[in-house]
């Protein structure tokens, strides 16, 4: 059995602190730590549980967060910028299980610590097929396409929420519990990694229990930004239509197509606003 694991930065244990997600940021060197610590447990899980291999994808921010020296010995890790598909790099249809760590709830969401989508402050919302989308729904929709169920989901309690009425029966550890934004009542790593590690035994122990979230193709990408500077320099990009002063829209029956699109709307769209000023 592969299982792949996708590790974001917001949901691991003990963060809350917008500086402690970027590199030269008070807290964020622990952090790096903290975020190693909650992916070695999922590894840990996988191999209790019988896995053979383990893919590790930094799926934060620079993508040069993990500590591959202290990574458990038996996993890979994927780790640097450009990478294509962003927070799915890696993943084929080889593996069994995804397994989804340190994920966080989607923008707007009330007590989701560190809510947001895709990115910090750009995006107001997105939408897949109609639906609005967070990155669990994002990530876990490639997953779907090329067959392969996620199995674990963990974060604060609002994505743990945001996983199950997405994917159903998914095993889920909420390390904290937002009281707003930038503020969570935490649980101290020894016990949050503790979960996660037999989360991860129990999830891919009854692996045949969970089935790939596969939306229907074609897929329609839509985003409404925070600015209509940033919308239309987005809908310069081949295939996106401005759909409305804030508004793109992306339709594609490849869903790579759309992971590979954010990560162009990130470089695009951070341009723009980090160019803007006050205004941005």
């Amino acid at each position: 059995m592969k299982v792949y694991v996708s590790v974001d930065m917001e949901g691991v244990t003990g963060l809350t602190d917008p500086e402690e997600m970027h590199a030269g940021g008070r807290g964020y060197e622990r952090g790096c730590e903290l975020m190693t610590g909650d992916a070695n447990a999922v590894i840990q899980g996988a191999f209790d549980a019988g896995a053979e291999a383990v893919r590790v994808n930094d799926a934060h921010g620079s993508v040069k967060n993990l500590r591959i020296d202290l990574l458990d010995e038996r996993a890979t890790l994927i780790r640097g910028p450009g990478k294509p598909l962003r927070m799915g790099q890696g993943l084929d249809r080889s593996y069994r299980a995804a397994c989804f760590a340190g994920y966080h709830a989607r923008a707007g969401v009330q007590h989701g610590v560190l809510n947001h989508t895709w990115m910090g402050k750009e995006i107001q919302n997105v939408y897949l097929n109609g639906e609005v989308c967070g990155e669990t729904r994002l990530v876990a929709s490639f997953a779907g396409s090329l067959g392969v169920p996620v199995a674990l989901v963990t974060g604060d309690e609002a994505v743990c929420e945001e996983a199950r009425e997405l994917l159903g029966d998914v095993e889920t550890v909420a390390v904290k519990k937002g009281v707003d934004r930038f503020s969570a009542e935490l649980l101290p790593p020894v016990v949050a990694q503790a979960r996660i590690r037999e989360a991860a035994a129990r999830a891919l122990n009854r692996v045949a229990d969970f089935r790939p979230c596969a939306p229907e193709p074609p897929f329609t990408l839509a985003v409404e930004w925070n600015s209509t500077a940033i919308a239309a320099g987005c809908a310069l990009i081949p295939g996106v239509r401005s759909a409305g002063p804030r508004h793109t829209e992306f339709v594609t029956d490849d869903f790579s197509q759309i992971m590979a699109l954010m990560g162009i709307f990130s470089m695009v769209g951070g341009q723009i606003a980090c160019g803007s000023g006050v205004y941005g």
